[in-house]
């Protein structure tokens, strides 16, 4: 089986699971480069830090496009951060490209759902 190239665009922080099907692809020998798009960021949580850096060790990257990477990151947690010029140059070389998710909607979600 030939690895793929995958990009996952999560462009809402609520899909933070994005991070974690990169992972998912890059368990089955895949290259898996999960973008956070307009600093999204998740919370860092140890399970959040422990995703990226699993997908680090298999060869994969997690990119931020649209604003600087989180001053507060553990050490051990690369997130690069990538131009939107830069991203899609090497979207080119990409098999599959999957926006992950839904933007952020109009209106605040009800106190219970929110973040």
């Amino acid at each position: 089986m030939e690895s793929l190239k995958v990009y996952i665009l999560i462009a809402n922080r609520v899909y933070n699971d994005g991070i974690r099907s990169g992972l998912g692809l890059a368990v089955e020998n895949h290259y898996a480069y999960p973008v956070i798009m307009n600093g999204e960021f998740p919370r860092m949580t140890n399970y959040m830090t422990e995703n990226i850096a699993w997908i680090a060790d298999m060869e994969g990257e997690v990119f931020s496009c649209g604003a600087d990477a989180p001053e507060d990151l553990p050490e051990d947690t690369t997130i690069t951060n990538i131009s939107l010029e830069e991203l899609g140059e090497r979207m080119r070389e990409a098999d599959f490209i999957i926006p992950y998710g839904l933007p952020k909607q109009a209106h605040e979600p009800p106190p219970a759902c929110g973040e």
